[in-house]
């Protein structure tokens, strides 16, 4: 009888591992993918988004019971690698979500393949796309236009009658350049000229002599990172007095370390999170904007200085939300078509989420779900970003 006892209860454990292998098989962990330029000249960008999902995931790297594995690939600067590892991480890695990246071609990239593949993706820089046409995606960064309308509007309230513009050669100088023709119409300046460079020049001084040939009150810059700097550097160069204005691609480091004492004065609009400390007590963002800087305080061991970094943290913060409310919902297990529609219609479905940005809500037909409250105007006093007066 004893001997049967033991068989049983052998049995019973038998079974009970059993029951337990098939429960931890149907739940699986959630897996984000997030492709970055690791290397390259957009590093300035990507090397502080990878960071700030290393936060993100410290932060909060279980949702429902179910692990976040974080999976990172460097597209080394490049939209055409950028959409080969989005491939990738749909087809191999079998990611719910795809988060990047740090250039806006390659965004775009990325996007297509998450469109085509039906795998929701977070944008963290503002995406160029027909809304209609990319059902898919959404994203975390403010509108191009949001925020040029807050410069144009400092433009305005400084004095501004005309202002020179010099950009990218690319999708981003594009979203900048329209922006501010869109702005400086209704606020009445003038916008001269339209001067172009490529990420990878390593000088301006031709575009830079044409701008002032045409004696702008102010010059207007649309590039990112440290790219980004060679405007003002060529500018200060040339001894221009009036009022150079940038935008929130420049809001990182690097970019002050190389622009030195030729950006003292730039006024530029960001996302709250990049001054937290000196936003009033009642700012809806504040509070997370601290606790973020904290989080990547101990992930890094160093602070951070950029808004970068903040963007990925937002996006894990977006889709977090939206998982937990699938899995709640019990709409499929991650890692099945059934699940990644169901965290697409959830995040589309997003209302009032804080983040260190901004305030999310998403609806279908819209990439972007800010407002107002994700805009400060900025101003670089010796190599520090103050909340500008």
């Amino acid at each position: 009888m004893k001997k049967k006892l033991m068989s049983l209860g052998r049995g019973a454990l038998a079974a009970g591992a059993l029951v337990a292998a098939a429960v931890a098989a149907q739940a699986a962990d959630l897996k984000v993918g997030l492709s970055v330029s690791l290397s390259g000249p957009n590093s300035s960008l990507g090397v502080p988004y990878a960071k700030g999902m290393q936060a993100a995931l410290a932060y909060k790297g279980e949702i429902a019971g179910r692990k976040v594995q974080l999976i990172v690939l460097d597209d080394g600067s490049d939209p055409t690698t950028a959409g080969r590892n989005a491939r990738k991480l749909v087809e191999e890695d079998k990611v719910d979500v795809l988060m990047g990246t740090s250039g806006v071609p390659a965004a775009i990239a990325m996007a297509q393949v998450g469109r085509d593949a039906k795998v929701p993706m977070i944008g963290l820089t503002p995406i160029l796309l027909n809304p209609a046409d990319n059902a898919w995606v959404m994203t975390v960064a403010q509108p191009t236009q949001l925020m040029i309308d807050a410069v144009v509007q400092r433009m305005k309230k400084d004095g501004v009658r005309s202002v020179g513009y010099i950009g990218f050669s690319d999708a981003w100088g594009d979203l900048v350049f329209s922006a501010l023709n869109q702005a400086a119409k209704d606020a009445g300046i003038q916008v001269l000229g339209n001067e172009r460079y490529a990420r990878s020049d390593q000088s301006v001084t031709g575009q830079v002599l044409k701008l002032l040939a045409m004696r702008p009150d102010a010059v207007m810059t649309g590039g990112a990172g440290t790219p980004g700097a060679l405007p003002f550097l060529a500018l200060a160069e040339r001894g221009f007095k009036g009022k150079v204005y940038g935008q929130h691609g420049l809001i990182n480091p690097d970019f002050v370390r190389v622009v030195g004492a030729a950006g003292q004065g730039a006024l530029m609009p960001t996302g709250p999170v990049i001054v937290a400390e000196q936003l009033p007590a009642d700012h809806p963002t504040r509070k997370m904007g601290l606790a973020f800087r904290d989080i990547y305080q101990k992930v890094n061991n160093a602070p951070t200085s950029d808004a970068f970094s903040a963007y990925s943290f937002d996006g894990w913060l977006v889709f977090a939300d939206a998982a937990q409310r699938v899995l709640a919902a019990g709409k499929g297990e991650p890692g099945t078509p059934e699940f990644r529609a169901a965290l697409r219609d959830a995040i589309f479905s997003t209302r009032e989420v804080v983040g260190t940005h901004g305030v999310y809500n998403f609806k279908p037909g819209d990439l972007y779900g800010v407002d107002e409250r994700a805009r400060v105007i900025v101003t670089l006093d010796k190599g520090q970003w103050k909340l500008a007066p």
